[in-house]
Parts: structure tokens; sequence; C-alpha cells
């Protein structure tokens, strides 16, 4: 072998092992599905889902994001099949091959909002039982935990393992700059703790090394 071959032999094996450590990472990495559950314009929970996933995707996760705003749900009705609503299986299939979950609702009349609640009704064990979720609920009043109690108990019903930290946002409407930015320190740690404890409890729970 002269010289110039064995050079071309051990940068191609460099290029071999880097695409298998870029493999590996990947096969690694956190997967996390969000959900925003409000229909209105200029949503302040899609505000708030964003900023989690923003946190989540620094943390080194993978992270799609659901706009409900944008998809054709139909009502749930109790069946399976919605094969005029190819939205469903589209957000069935991507519940279903993701490690964990964040949904994000505004809180309507003490609770979930019935976007969120729809979209959860539309998918059952074989797509929810295992994941590990983190709770986001925002008002437009002074904050409480009722939605996020809730979305407690829903998620409980399907096997889901939802993570201690949650997030409350009150009086929404001053808590984000015109960018989308969160203008209060000490709620932005909060996302921040947030986001660590979803993706360090998901890769235990879910046993991603």
């Amino acid at each position: 072998m002269t010289v110039p071959d064995r050079t071309c032999y051990l940068d191609r094996n460099r290029n071999e092992y880097a695409l298998v450590g870029q493999l590996l990472f990947l096969s690694f990495m956190v997967k996390i599905v969000g959900i925003g559950g409000s229909l209105r314009a200029g949503s302040y929970s899609q505000l708030a889902l964003n900023v989690a996933a923003e946190r989540v995707e620094a943390l080194g996760a993978e992270v799609e994001i659901f706009d409900l705003r944008s998809l054709k749900l139909p009502f749930c009705d109790g069946e399976n099949d919605y094969l005029d609503y190819p939205d469903v299986e589209k957000l069935r299939n991507a519940v279903k091959q993701a490690d964990g979950l964040i949904l994000a609702t505004p809180e309507y009349h003490g609770s979930v909002s019935g976007a969120l609640k729809n979209a959860l009704d539309l998918m059952s064990f074989e797509h929810l039982d295992g994941k590990v979720a983190g709770a986001i609920s925002v008002l437009g009043g002074q904050v409480n935990s009722n939605a996020l109690n809730d979305l407690r108990v829903i998620l409980r019903w399907v096997h889901a393992w939802v993570i201690p930290e949650q997030i409350a946002i009150g009086q929404a409407w001053k808590a984000f700059s015109p960018d989308g930015k969160l203008l209060d320190e000490k709620l932005s740690e909060r996302f921040d703790e947030f986001a660590r404890s979803l993706v360090e409890n998901t890769q235990k729970l879910r046993g991603i090394s």
C-alpha cells in the first residue's frame, strides 16, 4: 500500500467512524413531541410551547411541534379510523414514535382546552402509554393549577409519566415580548428547570443513555 493509498484509507475510516458516531448519537437522542392546545390567533400557549421546545432542543433533544390551528382534526367519536382526516394518523404516529411530550394549554373555565382534550382523545394507549410528559398552562388571570391537575389525571389514565415540574403562566398577556420572548427572569429559569427535568426523566424512564 502506498502512502497516498494509506492516507485515503485512514480518511475513509475516519469518515466511517464519524458517521457511526453520528448515527449512535441520533439513536440515543430524546425525541419530544409538543402539542399546543389553543386555536386562537396569537396564542400565548403556542408561545410558551415554543419557548419550552427551544430549551429542550438546547439540551440535545429532538423536538417536533404540532400546532392544532394548522391541523385538520375531527371531533373524537370513539371510533379508531378517521380516513377522511389524515392529520389524525400524522399526529398519532409522531406521538407513538416519541419518547416524551410537552403539552401546553390555555385554561378555559378552570380546565384543559377542548381542542387539546380532543386531540388526546383521538389517541389511545398505543400512542401514549409510557410517554414522559411535561405540562404548561396559560391563563389570562391569576395563576392556578386547575388545568395542570386535569392534564395529570388524563395522562395518568393513559399510563404516561408526568414530571413533577410544571409551569403555569398567569396574566399571559404581559409575560411575553413582541417577538415571543419571556420577560420575567424567574419564569425563564422555571422553563430551564422544566426542560432539564423533562429530558433527564425521559432518558431515565425510557432507558436512553
